[in-house]
């Protein structure tokens, strides 16, 4: 897929991303895809309100768009001490694997260099997810030891593996 534009989510994106996000993490369509959490969760992934939050402050959420269709996004935020925090990469389901979250995390890692001043990204994945922390390896994200609990209580419980890059 050719390079897409990626910018800033605005207020206004959010109704219309919000379904994409779900569609790429939840549910029957998340599994159409290769990156969902579809097996091991069955919540919605979010909200348009905690969207919002994502807007604001020392957060950036950019969305990647093919004209007024949007297909995907990323989250970054600023952690403090130079570092930055890479969330919510989705791809609509029907078209993964066409190179567009490796545009967005490029993206990502721009904003959080040129927004945020940072010489590393670091991200969590859900462990089980051998696949996918491969393919962010590939990426040039290294898993570290560290080990977190999921950010929401669960059972059987989940813990997130975190994976750092150093910004050059």
């Amino acid at each position: 897929m050719p390079a897409v534009l990626i910018r800033p989510a605005a207020l206004a994106d959010l109704p219309g991303l919000h379904p994409v996000v779900e569609r790429a993490y939840r549910g029957d369509t998340a599994r159409q895809g290769w990156t969902h959490e579809a097996d091991l969760l069955v919540d919605p992934r979010t909200d348009l309100a905690t969207l919002a939050t994502l807007i604001e402050g020392d957060s950036r959420l950019l969305i990647a768009l093919d004209g007024a269709t949007i297909l995907g996004c990323v989250n970054i935020a600023s952690r403090g001490a130079r570092l930055a925090y890479l969330g919510l990469l989705c791809v609509d389901p029907d078209i993964q694997a066409r190179g567009i979250g490796k545009q967005l995390i490029a993206a990502a890692e721009a904003a959080a260099r040129d927004t945020f001043a940072a010489d590393r990204i670091e991200m969590t994945v859900i462990d089980k997810r051998t696949e996918l922390i491969a393919w962010y390896e590939r990426h040039g994200y290294v898993r570290t030891p560290e080990i977190r609990p999921f950010p929401v209580p669960i059972d059987p419980p989940l813990t997130m593996t975190v994976l750092v890059k150093p910004l050059r």
